[in-house]
C-alpha cells in the first residue's frame, strides 16, 4: 500500500523572511487540505516546503499557530473578494452578481483552501471558530452596508438580508463545486444571482435614489 505522505521537495535556497513565510503557508495549505488538521504533521509540511523542521519552527511555533495563520489568510481573501464586489460598481444587480461570484471563485480557487474556512475539522477550537465567524460577519457587513444605504432598511433588517445573500452564495457555490461539470461557472452564478436579485430588488430604495439594475 502506497504511503499518503507528501512527496519531499528539494531543499530550497535562503529566502527573505516574508517570501519564506508565504512559501510555508502554501505548503501548509496543501497538507492541511489533503489531510485535515489532526492528520497533518509538521514533518510533512517541512518536507513539502523543502525546508528543515527548525526553519519551519522559526516562523511558526506549532501546528495550531500555522493553521490559524493560514486560516486568517483565507478568511481575509474571501472578505476582500466580497468587499470588492460591493465597491466595484454602483449597479446593485451587478453587486449581487459580484457577491455571488465572489463565493464561487473562492471555492473554485486552485488548492481547495475554501475547505479550511467552510469545512475545517478544527471548528471546535475557540480561535478557529472566532476567525471564521469574524470573516462571516465582515462579508455580511459589507453587503448590509449597501442594502441599508440603498433601501433605508434598519441595521437589523439589512444584516438579516445580507446574511441571506451570503448564505445562499456559500451554499450554492459549494453545491456547484461538488457537482462541477454539470453547469458552467457563469451560468451557475447567473442563476443564483438572479434568484437573489428577484427578492432583494423588491425592497424600496431611499427616496430620491435612482433605480439601478
Amino acid at each position: 500500500m502506497q504511503s499518503s505522505r507528501p512527496v519531499p521537495v528539494r531543499r530550497t535556497s535562503r529566502l527573505p523572511r516574508g517570501a519564506r513565510r508565504l512559501q510555508l503557508l502554501q505548503a501548509a495549505q496543501e497538507v492541511f487540505v489533503a489531510h485535515g488538521f489532526h492528520a497533518a504533521a509538521m514533518d510533512d509540511i517541512a518536507d513539502r516546503a523543502g525546508v528543515s523542521k527548525p526553519v519551519l519552527y522559526q516562523h511558526f511555533p506549532g501546528k495550531r499557530e500555522l493553521y490559524l495563520a493560514l486560516l486568517e489568510q483565507q478568511v481575509t481573501e474571501l472578505t476582500d473578494r466580497v468587499r470588492e464586489a460591493m465597491a466595484g460598481t454602483q449597479d446593485n444587480r451587478d453587486r449581487v452578481h459580484g457577491a455571488v461570484g465572489a463565493y464561487f471563485d473562492f471555492v473554485d480557487a486552485e488548492g481547495g483552501a475554501y475547505r479550511l474556512v467552510f469545512e475545517s475539522d478544527l471548528r471546535n477550537d475557540d480561535e478557529v471558530r472566532a476567525l471564521v465567524d469574524r470573516g462571516n460577519r465582515a462579508c455580511v457587513e459589507a453587503v448590509a452596508e449597501v442594502i441599508a444605504g440603498d433601501t433605508g432598511s434598519s441595521p437589523e433588517q439589512a444584516h438579516l438580508l445580507a446574511s441571506g445573500l451570503t448564505g445562499l452564495a456559500e451554499t450554492s457555490a459549494r453545491w456547484w463545486l461538488a457537482q462541477k461539470g454539470t453547469l458552467p461557472r457563469e451560468e451557475a452564478v447567473s442563476l443564483m444571482s438572479s434568484l437573489a436579485w428577484r427578492g432583494i430588488s423588491r425592497f424600496p430604495r431611499v427616496e430620491g435614489e435612482p433605480a439601478t439594475g
